[in-house]
C-alpha cells in the first residue's frame, strides 16, 4: 500500500460497489467460495468493479491490528506482588486487557494476564527476563500470542 490518507466512513453512505466488494472479500476470506468469479456472482457484482475497489476498501477491524499476548504466572503470595507485576507491564508500554488471579493456596497464586503489546517499548524476551527476575515470580509462561 502507498502512504495514502485513510478515512473512517459509516457503512450506510458507502457506494453499493464498495459494500459488495467487502462482501466478496468476506466470502473469499472465510472460504465460502472457490473463486473470485463465484464470489462476485453471488453478490451480483462485476469482477472489474471488485478489482477496482479490492485494495482500497477494508473493514475497520482489519485496519486496527492489536498485538495480544497472554502470560501465565506462578507467584508467591505476598502483599503487593500484583501491583509490582503490573508496574513492570506499564513500564514496558503494554496495556492490560484482562487479569485473572486464583485464590492463594499454600502461599502460591496463579495469575493470567492478557496484554495489548501495540505500545510495547522493549523486546518480549527482555520483558520475560524482567518478569523472571522478580523475587516473587516462580514461573512465567507465554500461553498465546497473536493479533
Amino acid at each position: 500500500m502507498k502512504n495514502d490518507t485513510f478515512f473512517l466512513v459509516r457503512e450506510d453512505i458507502l457506494p453499493e460497489a464498495m459494500k459488495k466488494t467487502l462482501e466478496v472479500k468476506k466470502l473469499i476470506e472465510r472460504g465460502k467460495v472457490d473463486s473470485v468469479a463465484e464470489a462476485v456472482q453471488r453478490v451480483d457484482m462485476s469482477r472489474s468493479a471488485f478489482y477496482k475497489y479490492r485494495d482500497a476498501v477494508f473493514p475497520f477491524h482489519t485496519m486496527v491490528k492489536e498485538k495480544l499476548i497472554t502470560l501465565f504466572f506462578h507467584l508467591e503470595d505476598r502483599s503487593g506482588t500484583l501491583s509490582e507485576l503490573l508496574s513492570v507491564v506499564a513500564t514496558a508500554g503494554c496495556n492490560v486487557l484482562t487479569i485473572h488471579q486464583t485464590i492463594p493456596i499454600q502461599g502460591r497464586a496463579n495469575v493470567t494476564l492478557s496484554l495489548n503489546t501495540n505500545g510495547m517499548n522493549e523486546d518480549i524476551n527482555r520483558l520475560m527476563a524482567r518478569f523472571r527476575s522478580l523475587e516473587f515470580v516462580e514461573k512465567v509462561e507465554i500461553l498465546g500470542q497473536g493479533a
